[in-house]
């Protein structure tokens, strides 16, 4: 692992072990390589400068510089036995605070794009990558702080926190996060999925919002009517409810391809 510490180093944030790097490969990567090698849920992973970042489904992922590269290595069972299906949420809702709380005047402007992607004035602002490999659970965060990536880069436009007002230092926003993960955690396991879930979409694009899923052999039509019970997307069509548990999604109105690309 080639890497060059910043003068953030290792710093203990609360149950967190933060360390933040000059550059490196890939957060999420080198979250899963120390996994391998042992290394104790807690480790969070901030990178000024990725080399191989990547996203949902192979993609690449496009650094603008000045970005958030961020990745946190958890334990995937520790809010009980159907802890997977809940961490897009808990996620997603930590994000989402840790980037208005950063910047307060972006918060009117946000908005969680199920399952877990944040759109600023419904562009493409951050994105999530979830991986699981045994017991272990490593989610990516990467989103535009300063500048977004240019159009011709991922073939849409983007935006950026920066939009928004000054930005603090990407270490203050992952400090941000963290702090927002853990309030999170704490809600699901003491208040359940269901809490969680009705957070989330005081936060998310509205029942109606026009969508497209894409996946493969898959294209649905259709708008948002809310979250089936175990958080997969109930997507009203011309031929009836649907309910998505994958998939690329698109806001409609926008014909533009807003999925996560971590």
């Amino acid at each position: 692992m080639s890497e060059q510490t910043t003068d953030c180093r290792t710093d203990g944030y609360g149950d967190w072990r933060l360390e933040c790097y000059e550059e490196l490969t890939s957060t999420s990567d080198i979250c899963l390589e120390r996994s391998r090698k042992g290394e104790a849920p807690g480790l969070a992973l901030l990178a000024l400068r990725q080399t191989k970042g990547r996203g949902s489904r192979g993609r690449n992922w496009a650094n603008a510089g000045q970005s958030l590269a961020f990745s946190v290595l958890l334990d995937a069972g520790q809010a009980g036995q159907d802890a997977l299906g809940g961490w897009p949420f808990v996620a997603s809702l930590a994000f989402f605070e840790g980037l208005a709380t950063s910047v307060p005047a972006a918060r009117e402007r946000l908005m969680i794009k199920w399952p877990n992607d944040i759109l600023l004035d419904g562009q493409k602002l951050g994105g999530i990558l979830i991986e699981r490999e045994g017991p272990m659970l490593v989610i990516g965060m990467g989103a535009n702080l300063q500048q977004p990536p240019q159009e011709a880069q991922i073939g849409r436009t983007a935006a950026s926190l920066g939009q928004c007002g000054p930005v603090p230092p990407p270490a203050d926003v992952a400090k941000a996060i963290l702090a927002q993960l853990a309030h999170w955690c704490t809600v699901w396991r003491q208040d359940g999925f269901a809490v969680l879930c009705a957070e989330w979409r005081k936060r998310a694009h509205p029942v109606g919002t026009p969508l497209v899923v894409s996946g493969g052999t898959t294209y649905e039509k259709g708008q948002f009517a809310g979250l089936a019970a175990d958080g997969r997307l109930l997507l009203e069509t011309e031929q009836g409810m649907k309910t998505i548990a994958t998939g690329d999604i698109l806001l409609a109105e926008q014909g533009a391809d807003v999925a996560s690309r971590h």
